[in-house]
């Protein structure tokens, strides 16, 4: 999902809104607004790569470094300290 700091953000009149979903899915408008100056054509590519790289991604590792990849991150959820310490 992308960031919602980044998304256009939705009218609330029906009537607008309606025509706001009609002008993304003709292509008129682009879901993602970019006021940091960056290319909509380039965020928008990065999003399409970024949407298949975690699969293409899992499916190239084997299910030991999986393993391994899933038993680190449940240790460093378990050891960092986010204020609900006992002490």
């Amino acid at each position: 999902m992308p960031d919602r700091t980044r998304m256009l953000k939705r009218p609330r009149d029906p009537n607008r809104l309606a025509k706001f979903v009609v002008d993304l899915a003709t292509g008129e408008l682009d879901d993602v607004a970019t006021t940091d100056g960056k290319n909509p054509a380039a965020v928008a590519l990065g999003r399409l790569g970024g949407k298949k790289g975690g699969k293409a991604r899992a499916r190239k590792l084997s299910k030991e470094r999986r393993s391994e990849i899933a038993t680190a991150a449940a240790r460093a959820r378990w050891n960092r300290n986010d204020g609900h310490d006992k002490g």
